[in-house]
């Protein structure tokens, strides 16, 4: 089983989503869109980009936990992790959105 996008709209309106992994676990979080297109262009993003290993930043928070992003070609934010307890949590993150990002399947919770 692979993972799956969901795009959810929020109270204001705008939407965001996340990609999860085959065990349903959150492995990227999009920012917040003011409209389903510009949503769905950004999982085409995710899609496109997560394959490609230069579109990924890793970082340290200020707090010693560990994330990334993953970047569109023009060096945009399309998606940040959770925040991991060690650098190898974080790279076994990166290796789940490599595999599952690629996915076409894309869920609309109600």
């Amino acid at each position: 089983m692979a993972g799956w996008y969901e795009l959810n709209k929020n109270d204001k309106g705008g939407f965001s989503f996340v990609l999860k992994a085959a065990n349903g676990e959150v492995i990227l979080r999009s920012e917040s869109y003011e409209s389903r297109a510009a949503a769905d262009n950004g999982i085409a993003s995710v899609q496109k980009n997560s394959a490609v290993e230069t579109a990924y930043t890793h970082s340290d928070a200020s707090d010693g936990r560990f994330y990334f992003n993953l970047k569109a070609a023009n060096h945009q934010i399309i998606g940040t992790s959770q925040m991991y307890k060690t650098a190898a949590a974080r790279r076994a993150g990166m290796e789940s959105v490599r595999t599952n990002g690629p996915t076409t399947e894309i869920k609309h919770p109600s």
